[in-house]
């Protein structure tokens, strides 16, 4: 069994915000694989299913962000699972928007949700990094990550859930490389895929010089006669 975290905030208000990116990732999980109803469980809201033939439990703490780790740690404990089962899909800062990248272990690099979670299991779990992008300075960071997503964002948001979704079995079966692959296939799709190269023009023949012009060495007398004959 494994534990898939969306981190993010409770309430209609916050749904939309870049912090919980992490929700709107399990919410098209679950949507894609026909996933049962989320239900209230271990303060969190919790969808059960299957992918690739292993139990998955998605997971979204109810807790608000600070706190993430208490409903994490106590969903945790009551299905015996080990920290090496929890992945935990969450913003972040330091990638441009629409990328993704995966990570086992480590700190959590001022993440206040990431860091409830170091408080109550360690850090030995696997963690979805999803890129949102950086105001630009680290006093706009708070409300940045509030603020719902701009409409330009709508594209490679909806191509980054998709992709998330299309290799959801392959990150339940541990194999990373396959997930990250699925992904890239929505994000960033073969160019030119299937067009037809445009047709390069013949060169044009090569024209033949004429030849030069003689020199006319006769008298004017000789060409006078010429003309007569």
């Amino acid at each position: 069994m494994k534990l898939f975290v969306g981190l993010g905030n409770p309430g209609a208000q916050y749904a939309q915000n870049r912090h919980n990116i992490g929700f709107m990732a399990l919410d098209r999980i679950a949507g894609d694989h026909g996933f049962g109803p989320w239900k209230a469980r271990f303060q969190a809201q919790v969808s059960e299913g299957r992918l690739g033939g292993d139990k998955l439990v998605l997971f979204k703490p109810q807790t608000f962000m600070n706190l993430s780790g208490q409903a994490v740690g106590e969903a945790m404990r009551y299905l015996k699972l080990s920290p090496a089962d929890v992945v935990v899909f969450h913003d972040e800062l330091d990638l441009a928007p629409g990328k993704l990248r995966l990570k086992e272990g480590g700190g959590h690099a001022g993440h206040n949700g990431l860091r409830s979670i170091h408080q109550h299991i360690g850090e030995a779990y696997g963690r979805v990094r999803l890129g949102i992008g950086h105001p630009g300075h680290k006093d706009r960071v708070a409300g940045y990550v509030l603020h719902d997503f701009a409409k330009a964002d709508e594209a490679w948001l909806d191509d980054l859930l998709r992709g998330i979704s299309d290799g959801a079995d392959a990150l339940a079966a541990g194999d990373g490389p396959r997930f990250q692959n699925a992904v890239a296939a929505r994000t960033a799709p073969a160019r030119n895929a299937g067009r037809d190269k445009p047709a390069v023009p013949a060169p044009a023949p090569e024209q033949t010089p004429p030849p030069p012009a003689t020199e006319d060495t006769r008298s004017p007398l000789q060409r006078l006669a010429d003309r007569f004959r």
